[in-house]
């Protein structure tokens, strides 16, 4: 089952999977009623919820896991800790610069945020509301190419 849902991609940034993201909590199998699922949305309110939940559902389906039941885990809540390694080089390879480590940003160190492009760290901040609420906009001084952040959460 996690071999299905590692192939199962994020709506909103499909180069990575919703393993990659962390928000696959767990998978019980079970006879009764069938097998359980835990996900985690990356926010409350996440509008990829619904299809995510629906493409879990279809891929499992679809592999012959019969009576798949999704769970809602809200808590914890989701971390951008979550993400896997994986996740970080997909997400630069795609051009979204990755966040940093939440734990390092909770102990006050200035995040630096480097071009996803051409690695330059003369980065500014552009707007906290990107191509998708997840993500920040950001424009790099050193390339003049504009990209996305995944925000820390």
């Amino acid at each position: 089952m996690w071999n299905v849902l590692a192939r199962v991609p994020d709506p909103e940034i499909p180069v990575v999977s919703i393993v990659d993201l962390g928000i696959v909590r767990y998978v019980h199998w079970q006879d009764t009623p069938g097998p359980r699922v835990g996900l985690t949305p990356t926010y409350v309110g996440c509008p990829a919820t619904d299809v995510i939940r629906t493409a879990v559902k279809q891929a499992l389906v679809g592999a012959g896991y019969a009576d798949v039941v999704i769970e809602e885990v809200l808590s914890p809540p989701w971390s951008t800790d979550w993400l896997t390694p994986a996740a970080h080089a997909k997400l630069a390879a795609f051009g979204i610069a990755p966040p940093e480590p939440s734990e390092r940003a909770l102990r006050g160190a200035a995040s630096v945020v480097c071009c996803p492009r051409c690695g330059s760290d003369d980065t500014r901040c552009v707007s906290e509301f990107g191509s998708t609420p997840c993500k920040a906009h950001y424009r790099c001084e050193a390339c003049l190419e504009p990209f996305d952040r995944f925000k820390c959460i």
